[in-house]
């Protein structure tokens, strides 16, 4: 078969089955040879946030996430719980699956690698490398690392002393590595050297920059210069799919592993392709940002439009490790938190460009503040029969507003205002914190109008009745466009505040952000007569 070598312009590969209005966003699978942590739940809930905003923008969203079951790791952890293998993948993906449920992931599809389904879609897509003849049986030495799973070229392997002897580790990781002789198949990797280039140069085809510029870095040192083993001896790594057609060989893990994407709409009569985001974290780059691209455009599938590297998380200011006894446990920290709280707290706080520092400290500041006095605290404030004695959301008032709020509330009313536009321009570029940052500053200015208002006393004046029902629509209208703004960061408790202020699901869309005093519509509805507490505030642990 002649290979092909050229530069194949992506643009023009035809993928007639995506509509415009299509999103598909996927996590990483995550790895089964431990319970899951706090950069684990980050994931998902950034792509959770997105899945969510792109539903209420009106799109058909597709949210892919699960659990990576195969390798030589999984295997020497059941080994050490005593347990038969697919025990205890079953038991470790369960725990993941409660805390999605538990934080309100809400994943449109959950893939296992060791699912019939997922074994056929690898399978199908080696014989379409092999049948393309990008893939050959060799034999192989190099140094390997058991930890990642994968070989390192001698480029990337150092020396350290450690107990009076010299021992190799991988440059990048700091994992140990030990050499290897065997057989397996490899995959042309070298060939498709330009092709990942020139999806590298697509405009955000890697966010934040640096870390493209870390992908190109690797293919300027030269790790696409040499081709990839794609398969282990199934004598040692026995726990995995094996090669069609040569049960003497597993299929590489990682391999397997990112087909997972592939799987999750229905390869090979896909559904949606390519995906628009894939989230990853920074510590599995090179397998998403080089190999992956490379094992589609070998099948002649479009590479991703984006991968979405995020940085890891420290604890109160040092890197988390078991070593440190620091790892984070998300089942502990919602407990402490709630679900809610941090969901919250880990979208107000992480960015993607930098490591994001875990305080208990200072989450318990940001959600005793901002969730339980400066949200919370406002809807009951504007709720309480003592000021609102009709317990309405009053319709809004011409006349009333010019006279009582457009003077009185003008930097209130300003930050409202672009909240729809600004907003979205922030959660569309994956920024969630900035976006998060303008509706609390938005939430700060109505608290503020709200008390300089007085209500209390204008509810004593029978003469301040349309002046009082203007401070609690202006306040109700910011309090309904943030809990709008604010579904995809925390679900439960937008919901809450929406249901109290009567707000139907039919009207929790994005396009109905738009404020009252510039569409000049509005009526009257009765609060929902349920008591509600949307955060409660939270004392510390220790």
């Amino acid at each position: 078969m002649k290979l092909r070598l050229r530069l194949v312009p992506l643009d023009f590969l035809l993928i007639p089955f995506r509509s415009k209005s299509d999103f598909f966003i996927s996590t990483p699978i995550f790895y089964v040879n431990a319970s899951p942590h706090i950069g684990h739940l980050y994931s998902a809930v950034i792509a959770d946030a997105a899945h969510r905003f792109n539903i209420i923008l009106g799109n058909n969203s597709v949210f892919s996430t699960g659990t990576d079951e195969h390798g030589t790791k999984i295997q020497q952890a059941a080994a050490s719980c005593n347990t038969p293998l697919s025990e205890y993948c079953q038991s470790i993906s369960s725990k993941f699956k409660k805390l999605f449920k538990d934080c309100d992931i809400n994943y449109s599809n959950y893939i296992r690698t060791s699912d019939s389904k997922h074994r056929y879609a690898v399978q199908t897509f080696w014989n379409t490398l092999s049948h393309r003849g990008y893939i050959y049986q060799d034999s192989y030495s190099g140094w390997y690392c058991d930890a990642d799973e994968a070989f390192v070229p001698d480029n990337q392997v150092t020396k350290i002393v450690a107990d009076g002897k010299e021992v190799p580790i991988c440059a990048d990781s700091g994992r140990p590595v030990h050499w290897v002789e065997e057989e397996n198949y490899k995959f042309k990797l070298s060939l498709f050297q330009n092709e990942v280039r020139y999806w590298l140069e697509k405009e955000d085809s890697v966010r934040p920059e640096k870390f493209k510029r870390q992908i190109i870095r690797w293919i300027d040192e030269g790790i696409m210069s040499s081709d990839l083993s794609v398969s282990r001896p199934s004598k040692r790594v026995h726990w995995g799919i094996p090669v069609p057609n040569n049960p003497t060989q597993t299929i590489y893990v990682w391999l397997d592993a990112l087909i997972n994407y592939l799987t999750a709409v229905n390869y090979p009569d896909l559904y949606i392709w390519p995906p628009s985001v894939q989230v990853l974290g920074k510590d599995i780059l090179k397998f998403h940002g080089i190999y992956w691209p490379a094992f589609l455009m070998a099948c002649d599938l479009e590479p991703p439009k984006m991968l979405l590297v995020h940085s890891h998380w420290t604890v109160d200011g040092e890197k988390m490790s078991k070593s440190r006894g620091n790892v984070v446990c998300p089942f502990e920290a919602s407990k402490l938190f709630t679900s809610s709280g941090l969901r919250y707290f880990l979208l107000r706080e992480g960015t993607p460009h930098s490591d994001s520092n875990y305080s208990e400290t200072k989450a318990l500041r940001i959600l005793n503040s901002e969730l339980a006095d400066t949200l919370g605290n406002l809807l009951n404030r504007c709720c309480a029969l003592t000021i609102n004695e009709k317990q309405e959301f009053p319709k809004f008032n011409e006349t009333s507003f010019e006279k009582y709020s457009k003077d009185a509330a003008s930097d209130l009313i300003s930050s409202v205002n672009m909240l729809q536009d600004e907003v979205k321009r922030h959660y569309t570029d994956f920024n969630f914190y900035r976006g998060i940052n303008l509706i609390i500053s938005s939430l700060h200015l109505a608290n503020k109008f709200f008390e300089e208002s007085k209500p209390w006393k204008l509810r004593k004046c029978d003469k301040s009745s349309q002046h009082l029902e203007c401070v609690l629509h202006l306040t109700m209208e910011t309090l309904r466009i943030c809990g709008i703004a604010l579904l995809p960061i925390i679900p439960q408790i937008s919901s809450l505040l929406l249901d109290k202020l009567s707000i139907p699901s039919s009207s929790r869309n994005w396009n109905n952000m738009s404020p009252s005093w510039i569409t000049n519509t509005s009526h009257s509805v009765s609060l929902n007569a349920d008591k509600v507490i949307l955060y409660k505030k939270i004392q510390s642990s220790k």
